[in-house]
């Protein structure tokens, strides 16, 4: 059934007295064996006898909950990946990631309710743990993809240390990252070989000193771009300025109701023409665009997590016509609510 070598030598010597664990290691062998993972070691297979790959599913529409090998005393652990493919299912992990992709131009990057097909050199930070994610082969032919993944505990910075003046960017980062967060080419090739020297170093001191090395440098691109919506991503994601926050507050409060543009400005004592001006300003969208934006996010979740119709989940979400529900999702999604919802069902692997 499976590729003979180290890897199924290794688990097939380990006594598992429950039934459902021996299941999970033989599946997780199978994953790695075709995946193409290098046997190195300090990689992952080093921590694979301890740890179950994903919980056990009951819904069948319910995503897979990925259990990483990173040991509560490691302060993160590199994946260095040569692969033909990608076959690894949808996701979502506890553990914050840095995913690197290499000759891998074709390739479809779903984060939350983001979808987009790469060129040769992707570089996505994550941070929310209930974030859904997958690499999909989709329109990729090439035979020489490399994929570095590194994945670290939320609590690398111990205590109040992100607080420190000095890690204001990396803190801001990581936030903006909790819905994905997409860096330039610019900053893939700053990183390019702190990141290919780190894949292979051994895990010591200097090990985490450059990689809060590449954590910083990759910081300071304020031009890195959010990849899911907050709603989908079910984060609060508001602006520094109080007056933006509190009509923020009110659109997440009242996305499913009818929002006039003068009940904003008088909520901020400002002319709906000035208040127009200032949250585009503030937020980098139009108001019509953030709320529409908002509701997609709400309605995105909604297609992949319940089992309504769409003409449900369109009235749900705050739209008044299931016409101009649809016409607005593919505009900004570039595919149907159908096709959404068929496209993340397909990408679900049930154990």
């Amino acid at each position: 059934m499976f590729r003979s070598g180290p890897v199924c030598a290794m688990l097939h010597a380990v006594a598992v007295p429950q039934p459902s664990i021996q299941i999970g290691f033989v599946l997780y062998a199978k994953l790695i064996s075709n995946s193409g993972w290098k046997l190195k070691k300090n990689s992952y297979l080093c921590g694979v006898v301890p740890f179950l790959p994903f919980n056990v599913m009951e819904n069948k529409n319910a995503i897979m909950r990925e259990i990483t090998p990173l040991s509560d005393r490691d302060c993160f652990y590199v994946a260095d990946r040569k692969k033909t493919e990608f076959t690894y299912p949808i996701h979502c992990h506890a553990e914050f990631e840095l995913n690197f992709t290499e000759h891998a131009a074709g390739v479809k990057r779903v984060v939350g309710d983001s979808a987009e097909v790469i060129g040769d050199y992707d570089l996505v930070l994550i941070t929310g743990k209930e974030l859904e994610h997958v690499w999909k082969q989709h329109e990729c032919t090439s035979k020489d993809i490399r994929e570095i993944t590194i994945q670290f505990s939320p609590d690398l910075f111990f205590g109040s240390l992100i607080n420190k003046n000095q890690f204001d960017s990396i803190r801001r980062m990581l936030q903006r990252a909790q819905c994905g967060l997409c860096f330039p080419m610019q900053a893939i090739m700053k990183v390019y070989n702190w990141l290919d020297k780190l894949a292979s170093a051994e895990q010591g001191f200097y090990a985490v000193m450059s990689f809060m090395r590449i954590l910083y440098e990759l910081s300071l691109y304020d031009d890195a771009r959010v990849l899911s919506s907050s709603s989908f991503a079910k984060i609060e994601n508001f602006s520094d300025s109080r007056r933006v926050q509190r009509v923020q507050r009110y659109i997440a409060a009242h996305y499913q109701e009818e929002i006039r543009l003068t009940d904003l400005a008088d909520m901020v004592g400002m002319t709906p023409v000035a208040f127009s001006r200032f949250f585009r300003l503030r937020t980098g969208k139009t108001l019509s665009d953030y709320i529409i934006d908002i509701r997609l996010g709400y309605a995105t979740r909604l297609l992949v997590d319940s089992q309504r119709t769409i003409a449900e989940i369109g009235y749900d979400s705050g739209f008044n016509n299931l016409s101009n529900f649809n016409r607005l999702f593919k505009r900004k999604k570039g595919m149907s609510p159908k096709e959404f919802r068929e496209g993340y069902r397909k990408k679900k692997l049930v154990i």
